[in-house]
Order: structure tokens, then C-alpha cells, then sequence
């Protein structure tokens, strides 16, 4: 990944896409306040170092946060060393670092040009130089919520969003699929409510149960409606994670929610766990006997 990194240059119009700044802006951080310093190529365009592109994002994230460019300018400028910026902002001493995450700088770069080939390497590379856990959120977590800003802001467009949020799926999925798990350990069921299907947020969350030594089944997007209480008669698994990100679960069948608590009542021994925006809007005014709505995952493994 470093060789990849420090290889890597950008054009004026590659970094607009990455940063989501305008070119004029770009230039404007550069000749008013020396943020970057781009080489220049016999033709005049200028090209961005993978460092640059850093910095770039460093000072937007600082003026997001209620710096000047002038302030944030001055505190980049008072860090000579650009590596001991990424090691800080990896390490969660500078807000918000984790815009400055090499591979997630690196995949909204080629989320933004659709590549998907390339998406796949760099959280190949990512996953084995991280190892799973900081991976899912020093990388996973902060990308996902970059490309969800993109897209509602009209930065990126649907395809945009859509392969770059395929590619995360499939690789979790992938790694969860390859996950070497004692065949004796307690189970945990994952599913999301029928018309649900962000399924991402839940394999996250399985995958922390993989490393916490439990074994895990996933039922997968918009499962059919009688697919969770099947799965648990079958399966009896110690607990069940249903996951609501949007509303439209409970919009297509208000019930759903209450027959899953009345289902739970039967299994005392099996905590059920319900979580995600969806739900938590839909029981703001509710309550429930036999499900725990959580939105913290120590609280469930």
C-alpha cells in the first residue's frame, strides 16, 4: 500500500472529485495560503502528491470544524512532518481524523472514478495490514460514511454510491465467509427486518461477534417474513440481532415489530437485540417487552 501511495499523483480535477472542493477553491488554498505546493507539468496543469491530497483534506476537515483557512493553514503549516499528520489523525489525536486515512483516501479515489478492481486491492491491502478489527473502523467505517455524505450531497452520483457500497458488502461478506470459528461456539443470528436491505452495518457488527468467539449466521437483505422465526426455531441461537436502518420496514408492515416481540416471548433463554435509525425512530414513542433496542455493539456481544 505504501509503494502504491507514494506513487500515486492527482490531477487538479481528480482531487475536486476526491475532496469534493471546487478546482477554484483548490487553487485559491494554494496561492492565497500555500497549503500545497503542486508540480506543475510542461503544460502548466498541475499534479497533487498523495501527501498534498492529505493536506487538502486535513484543512477541510479543520474548517468543517469551525477554523478559518487562514487557522487551519497555520496549523498544517506547523507540522513539518506529513507522515506525523496521518500517524495523529490515525491515532485519533486530531478531529476528525479519519478522513486522513491513507486507504480511505485512497478508495474514495477510485470510488469516485469506478474502479472497482481497484477498490477490491486496496481493501485487500488495507484488511492485511490492519487486521479486522481496526480495519472495520479505521477504514470500512469512516469510507461508508464519506460516500454516504457524497451521495446526499449530490457529489457522487447513484453508480457512484452503489458499486462503492457493493464492494464493501461483498468484501465483508467475503471475509466473514473465511472466518475460522470454533463449530462449538454459541451461535448469533443477524438479520435485517423484511424491506430491509442495508445489510452492511449488520455484518460489521457479526464480524465483531466472529472475534469475540462467537459463530454467526446471517440471513441477508429483506429476508422473507416467517425467514427469523424459522431461523431461530432451527437454529436456537444464544442471541438474534435484527437491524432497521430506514423506516420502510415497519411503513410495509407496522405489525412486524410487535409479532418479533411476541415471537421473542417464547425463547426467554435468547436475548433478542433490535438497532439502527429506522428503529430507533419507529419505537421513539413505543415500547417493547422482549426486545432490547441498542445502538451500541458492547451492549449486545
Amino acid at each position: 500500500m505504501t509503494q502504491y501511495s507514494e506513487e500515486l499523483t492527482y490531477s487538479i480535477q481528480q482531487v475536486a472529485n476526491i475532496s469534493g472542493l471546487s478546482k477554484q477553491v483548490i487553487r485559491k488554498w494554494e496561492e492565497r495560503y500555500g497549503i500545497v505546493n503542486p508540480q506543475r507539468l510542461d503544460n502548466g496543469y498541475r499534479i497533487y502528491s498523495h501527501n498534498e491530497v492529505n493536506r487538502i483534506l486535513f484543512v477541510k476537515s479543520l474548517v468543517e470544524n469551525g477554523y478559518t483557512v487562514k487557522q487551519a493553514a497555520m496549523h498544517v503549516q506547523q507540522q513539518s512532518n506529513e507522515e506525523e499528520i496521518i500517524h495523529k489523525a490515525k491515532e485519533g489525536y486530531i478531529e476528525p481524523p479519519k478522513t486522513l486515512n491513507e486507504h480511505v483516501i485512497s478508495l474514495l479515489h477510485e470510488g469516485a472514478m469506478l474502479h472497482e478492481e481497484n477498490i477490491n486491492r486496496i481493501l485487500q491491502q488495507a484488511y492485511l495490514s490492519l487486521g479486522l478489527r481496526k480495519f472495520l473502523y479505521s477504514v470500512v467505517v469512516p469510507f461508508l460514511k464519506e460516500v454516504g455524505n457524497r451521495w446526499s450531497d449530490g457529489r457522487w452520483g447513484e453508480y457512484q454510491e452503489a458499486l462503492s457500497s457493493l464492494a464493501i458488502r461483498d468484501f465483508l461478506v467475503q471475509l466473514r465467509r473465511n472466518f475460522h470459528f470454533n463449530e462449538n461456539a454459541p451461535i448469533i443470528i443477524g438479520a435485517c427486518l423484511p424491506e430491509e436491505r442495508h445489510e452492511i452495518p449488520l455484518h460489521i457488527i457479526l464480524l465483531e461477534g466472529m472475534l469475540n468467539g462467537w459463530k454467526t449466521v446471517a440471513l441477508g437483505p429483506s429476508p422473507a417474513p416467517s425467514a427469523i422465526q424459522s431461523s431461530v426455531e432451527q437454529l436456537n441461537p444464544r442471541k438474534v440481532i435484527l437491524s432497521a436502518i430506514t423506516t420502510l420496514p415497519f411503513e410495509k408492515n407496522p405489525e412486524i415489530i410487535q409479532d418479533l416481540d411476541e415471537f421473542a416471548a417464547q425463547y426467554p433463554h435468547i436475548q433478542f437485540y433490535i438497532g439502527g435509525p429506522g428503529a430507533e425512530e419507529f419505537l421513539k414513542d413505543k415500547s417493547l417487552d422482549n426486545i432490547i433496542f441498542s445502538d451500541t455493539v458492547n451492549e449486545i456481544l
